[in-house]
């Protein structure tokens, strides 16, 4: 005998005896990881056995040893049998049969075997299942011959077999068709010049309201006297407009007008959409001769009783639309004028005043330029004075 025969044989007997020994400790431990882990290493065993079996030098040595050549498959094909395998040494006669390297490693996907009614699954998983609620017969088995193990109860989501019902209405599409007005085309004509033809830009700011409030409430104290937030803010950008002449003035082809007047245009929707009637000399009426002039415009335009010249001549517009608790939002200018100012809701909100977080009252506003007139540094300083009147409405009166 040569030492490669001795080789062999003594791989193969080495072989057999793990083998045996991976079945009988399969016998006495069924968990799922384990049986799956031994079945698989016992395949791979006995694929190498196989293949020394078939070496004719080897088989004779391996009869003379074992008396019958039936005694070693039989033994192993039984047990591996019962377990979901067939494995067992090749006949003389036959040809190793050539598994490609992806039939091999592809994995047994197949819906759950059924044995007589029964759901095929291990201990294991069959209690998994019970503890999760899910029914066997929708879950996959993953395992030998589409077994379910441990590892398709915990990658199973009940979701996966559940199907949308399709929605069924009664219902059938259907439209409203409105004609447009000579308003609704007009805003349309002029919004869309802007838009295309002036380009904006936006400054946003948040002014702290506080003081505004108290003074509010205390000049709405006095006798025939009420004003709104909206009235201090069109007093206070009235007289900004004074101290910054380049945001109260228009584009022009060949030149840009600045206005020496402040004419302030304010924004009122109406049902067919939005008018802007235009308080004359801002800067030089008083709170409450503006509150009073933008009160009659608003009723007035709702009643569709605005003259023409009461909408014309603006120098620069506001648009409010905090009453609807609209806290921030941008505007469209109304041409010819080279900005407008979008002015939100008033809220409360955590600020840090001296150190410590108090409740405070603020209302941010959206200043919107055409940057053929104003540029960003000259509307910065429009919002910064204008800041300094509505944060200390005091000084609207001096």
């Amino acid at each position: 005998m040569t030492l490669l025969e001795i080789a062999q044989l003594t791989t193969g007997i080495a072989t057999l005896i793990v083998a045996i020994t991976l079945l009988w400790q399969t016998k006495l431990s069924r968990k799922d990881s384990d049986v799956e882990l031994t079945y698989k290493s016992l395949s791979t065993m006995m694929n190498r056995f196989g293949v020394i079996y078939r070496d004719e030098k080897f088989r004779k040595i391996y009869l003379k040893r074992f008396k019958s050549k039936n005694e070693l498959p039989s033994m192993v094909s039984e047990e591996a049998t019962s377990k979901g395998f067939a494995v067992s040494a090749p006949p003389l006669s036959e040809k190793p049969s050539v598994t490609s390297k992806t039939e091999m490693s592809k994995p047994i996907v197949s819906v759950a075997s059924k044995n007589n009614g029964r759901v095929v699954a291990s201990p294991l998983a069959k209690k998994l299942a019970a503890e999760k609620g899910f029914n066997l017969s929708l879950i996959q088995g993953t395992g030998e011959q589409g077994r379910i193990i441990k590892r398709d109860i915990d990658n199973y989501r009940p979701t996966d077999n559940i199907q949308a019902q399709p929605f069924v209405t009664s219902r059938t599409e259907s439209v409203t068709e409105i004609a447009n007005s000579q308003m609704r085309k007009t805003i349309a004509k002029r919004l869309a010049e802007s838009k295309f033809s002036a380009p904006h830009y936006y400054l946003g700011v948040e002014f702290d309201m506080d003081n505004a409030i108290s003074f509010r409430n205390q000049y709405n104290s006095l006798p025939d006297t009420k004003i709104s937030f909206n009235d201090i803010v069109v007093k206070a950008v009235a007289i900004a407009l004074k101290y910054h002449p380049k945001v109260n003035a228009k584009w022009e082809e060949h030149q840009i007008t600045q206005y020496h007047h402040v004419h302030v245009g304010v924004a009122v929707a109406v049902e067919d959409g939005l008018v802007v009637p235009v308080v004359k000399f801002t800067d030089e009426q008083s709170l409450t001769q503006i509150g009073a002039a933008v009160k009659d415009y608003a009723l007035r335009a709702r009643d569709k009783k605005l003259k023409p010249d009461e909408m014309d001549g603006s120098t620069f517009t506001i648009s409010n639309l905090g009453m609807f608790g609209i806290q921030e939002f941008t505007s469209i200018i109304n041409q010819p004028n080279g900005a407008i100012l979008s002015v939100g809701a008033i809220v409360q909100k955590p600020v840090v005043k001296e150190g410590a977080i108090v409740v405070g009252n603020r209302m941010k506003l959206t200043l919107a330029c055409d940057h053929r007139v104003v540029d960003g540094a000259t509307g910065s300083l429009f919002l910064e004075t204008l800041k300094e009147y509505v944060e200390n409405p005091i000084k609207l009166l001096l």
